[in-house]
């Protein structure tokens, strides 16, 4: 009886989704004058390189021709989501050098959290911005520019680099972080204290967004976590894997698990917010089954074997990283320098993705092929109820 109301409440809640979805076609697109985004390496654009360290070459090399504080060969999906509503790029809230915030900044940096750890990024590899200090940034932010238009003397470099106060209001919010968590757990604890750990990291998202609403946010994009058991980089240090240990693309199962486990929970508590938050338009994106769909069927989409890795060297048991350089004792040196043809590969540097990759899953994260509900980017701002 309980499995029947659970599939009848299942597609209850489905069809009302494609209804939305449908209503919101024949509506105009959102009109968002601003992206805010937070989150970790997946959407860094530049916090990590101007706070802590540079990207150093071949970072940047397809799109930017150099680096452009960005672990990739290019772009990466905030970027394509600004194109695709007319905005331009993210600067990073930390580079103060040559920024423009008059349409959004971005607060993600490499290594972050959902949960403060208690390292230093020496320690861990984790970055000191966890969620939380993005919050606090962007109150810094918001509360320092709505002080600039309030004096009687208008700032003129202020009037084109900041945004009005009241479009904070207008603008889209993004949420793309949580893999960190998941990753540093498996490192550091055992998997069932890290299912445990799962309800607490999840609150601290959602208390996140809760605090930007009450602060006027109104429109929220929230990836949930991506397929960190496919990551070539895992895969590296496998050798003579058990039977069932890899699925059936050659990704560590049980990594996956806690992966799905961790999206599950997520995708309940932001239904719950809809109720918690009814001013707002919350769109739950599946960003697991873009990337896993891409990793699974990478030959048909033109792409290398997935677990392949563009930028680096891995061979005979030596690895150098993307861009590295490691000399050995007989005076030699081997670098890690990017494959002739980013493009055909899935992965940059084993963790991160390509331009090519990340336009391949954005095009479809924006569409809302993969989003509850199955709205377009363009129309994120339209509530469910």
């Amino acid at each position: 009886m309980e499995v029947a109301r659970l599939i009848f409440a299942g597609i209850l809640i489905s069809l009302l989704s494609n209804r939305v979805a449908a209503m919101a076609a024949d509506l105009p697109p959102c009109k968002f004058k601003a992206i805010y985004n937070f989150g970790d390496s997946n959407s860094d654009t530049g916090a990590i390189s101007a706070a802590i360290f540079p990207r150093q070459w071949p970072n940047g090399e397809t799109f930017f021709r150099k680096p452009a504080g960005r672990v990739c060969d290019g772009r990466l999906i905030i970027d394509f989501i600004a194109e695709r509503l007319g905005l331009p790029l993210l600067s990073s809230f930390l580079d103060s050098i040559g920024s423009n915030f008059r349409h959004g900044a971005n607060f993600a940096a490499g290594g972050s959290t959902i949960v403060p750890q208690n390292k230093t990024i020496a320690e861990s590899g984790l970055s000191p911005f966890a969620l939380n200090v993005q919050i606090f940034q962007f109150d810094q932010f918001k509360a320092r520019t709505s002080d600039l238009y309030k004096e009687k003397k208008k700032h003129s470099c202020g009037n084109q680099v900041l945004p009005r106060s009241k479009e904070f209001g207008d603008a889209l919010y993004v949420v793309d972080i949580g893999q960190n968590d998941i990753a540093y757990g498996l490192r550091t604890v055992g998997d069932a204290q890290l299912l445990a750990s799962i309800p607490d990291i999840i609150t601290q998202l959602v208390l996140a967004v809760q605090h930007l609403y009450t602060q006027g946010a109104r429109t929220f994009w929230i990836h949930n976590t991506g397929p960190i058991g496919c990551l070539p980089s895992t895969l590296l240090t496998i050798t003579n894997p058990p039977p069932g240990f890899l699925d059936n693309h050659g990704c560590v199962k049980s990594q996956n698990d806690i992966a799905q486990e961790f999206n599950r929970q997520l995708k309940s508590r932001v239904m719950k917010l809809r109720t918690d938050l009814p001013h707002a338009a919350i769109t739950y994106v599946d960003i697991y089954a873009a990337k896993y769909g891409l990793i699974s069927s990478s030959k048909q989409h033109g792409f290398v074997e997935a677990r392949k890795i563009c930028c680096g060297y891995h061979n005979n048991g030596i690895d150098v990283g993307c861009g590295g350089i490691l000399a050995l004792p007989n005076g030699t040196q081997i670098s890690g320098p990017s494959c002739e043809d980013p493009s055909t590969y899935i992965s940059w540097d084993g963790v991160h993705y390509t331009e090519a990759a990340n336009h391949w899953i954005a095009s479809r994260l924006i569409n809302g092929s993969f989003s509850d509900p199955p709205i377009p980017i363009t129309h994120a701002c339209y509530t469910t109820s």
